[in-house]
């Protein structure tokens, strides 16, 4: 059987990028378990009980040699994925077997290894995060002058500008990196905890003595990088920490299909586009399609993760008293599949925003076909300051806004609410005083003073704590 026999995780075939697998590979999860094991005997024997600086030693020269064929073995047989990881770190080290793991539980290497996962899985979706911004940010400032229709409930609303529409993009995704960040911040490790949280085991092995329990605790969170652990726990760490975290990703699926769904209706109306390749196909059948797939990609995949964020929720309040097993298999998937999903989303963002294009005159053109409705009250204003009455006049423009909309939608003519308004003589306006009236500039309010004030107050100072922002992998694979 060779690898196409079997079924294949998209994500790592088509998605996530590599540094992101890495965290949730085999690899990174045992020798991690290894890492906790080393921190553990370190720990102990700085406090006083008989472990060998040899010991040690060779936990350490083995702590990245992993032999997954022999641990694979030792799990069928012991059915206990720990036990066997213990047994087969003990085969290479036959000096430290007797002390490996020595006082823990399982929920030791394998609740603080998701802990530690989680947060390495923040610190690279937040690297991201800025990269996002300061290509999303750099495109708002470039186009924070040139206006744009307006949208609420999709039909034509008062102008904004094209970097305007695009800061609130950049807006949505800082919420999500100073949440991330709140999240990295907040995040403890297990720590000690024992089978059923107590510490039992730990106090007998110091005969009783508390405070070298707590220093064994702390000591071990510090080697980890960590300030603390959580105060109490079960066995396992509260599974509310998980949905906080994935609460998170959520968030970011959350702007990011928003982002994508705008694009969408944008590249419907062919304001923007995101890159389009130059061999690229849109569709098998229609030569001249040009699907804004990689939008779409980011709408799937923000699905998923909205729904993923339903199992951490579910995990939590079923987690039995000190705990129950039905957590692990579902935690095992539901867990790096987030971040796997998030991390492709993020790509995928970057490498739209990177090389959005802007048809300014498709955009021209439709501001030209609804301006005369938008440019009303400034027309209104100017025919009264002739002294026109307000009341008959707003009366005869809303008359007048009807037939050209009418003809308009009914008939497929331009729209010529000018000249009805120019050739009504109650107005006392020439069709050229009413389309200087008209400019679009005057109607987009204070949008690129807004773009600058947030990028300079908001994103900017965010931005300048990158000292240099992370080499992100952009090019999709398929």
């Amino acid at each position: 059987m060779n690898d196409y026999d079997s079924f294949q995780n998209p994500f790592s075939t088509r998605y996530a990028s590599k540094r992101m697998l890495h965290l949730f590979s085999p690899q990174k999860k045992f020798s991690t378990w290894r890492r906790l094991w080393i921190a553990l005997a370190r720990a102990q024997k700085q406090l006083g009980l008989p472990i060998t600086s040899e010991q040690i030693s060779q936990m350490e020269a083995y702590r990245d040699d992993i032999d997954f064929d022999a641990a694979e073995k030792l799990e069928t047989e012991l059915r206990h994925d720990v036990m066997a990881h213990i047994h087969s770190y003990g085969i290479q080290c036959p000096l430290a077997m007797p002390i490996i793991h020595l006082g823990a539980t399982s929920c030791y290497v394998t609740d603080n290894t998701d802990i530690i996962i989680m947060k390495e899985g923040l610190e690279l979706l937040c690297g991201k995060l800025a990269a996002l911004m300061s290509r999303l940010s750099a495109f708002s400032l470039k186009y924070k002058s040139l206006p744009t229709l307006g949208f609420t409930h999709f039909q034509p609303a008062q102008l904004t500008t094209v970097g305007k529409r695009a800061s609130l993009w950049v807006y949505d995704f800082l919420l999500d990196f100073q949440e991330c960040e709140n999240r990295i911040g907040c995040l403890q490790l297990r720590g000690v905890k024992g089978t059923t949280g107590t510490q039992a085991s730990f106090l007998a092995l110091f005969d009783g003595d508390h405070e070298k329990v707590r220093q064994l605790e702390s000591m071990i969170a510090s080697e980890m990088g960590f300030t603390s652990c959580v105060p109490v726990s079960g066995q396992t760490y509260s599974r509310k920490i998980d949905y906080f975290v994935i609460s998170a990703l959520s968030g970011i699926a959350q702007s990011a299909g928003k982002f994508a769904t705008d694009m969408r209706l944008l590249s419907h109306l062919k304001e923007l586009e995101e890159p389009f390749e130059g061999k690229q196909i849109g569709s098998s059948a229609m030569p001249y399609k040009r699907n804004p797939m990689r939008c779409e990609r980011i709408c799937g995949l923000a699905r998923y993760v909205l729904a993923d964020a339903l199992n951490p929720a579910m995990t939590a309040y079923n987690q039995w008293l000190e705990r129950t097993l039905d957590d692990s298999s579902n935690r095992r998937i539901s867990i790096a599949e987030a971040f796997l999903a998030t991390d492709a989303i993020l790509n995928l963002c970057i490498n739209i925003a990177s090389g959005i294009k802007v048809n300014e005159k498709v955009i021209e053109k439709h501001i030209i076909e609804e301006l005369p409705f938008i440019g009303t009250e400034n027309i209104l204003m100017d025919a009264v300051r002739r002294g026109g009455n307000r009341q008959e006049l707003h009366e005869r423009i809303r008359q007048h806004s009807i037939a050209a909309g009418a003809a308009v939608k009914e008939q497929g003519l331009q729209n010529d609410l000018i000249s009805r308004i120019s050739g009504d003589p109650a107005f006392g306006l020439t069709q050229n005083e009413i389309i200087k009236t008209l400019s679009p500039e005057k109607y987009t309010g204070r949008a690129a003073e807004q773009v600058e004030e947030f990028y300079r107050d908001h994103v900017k100072p965010l931005l300048d704590s990158f000292p240099e922002l992370p080499d992100v992998e952009t090019e999709l694979r398929v």
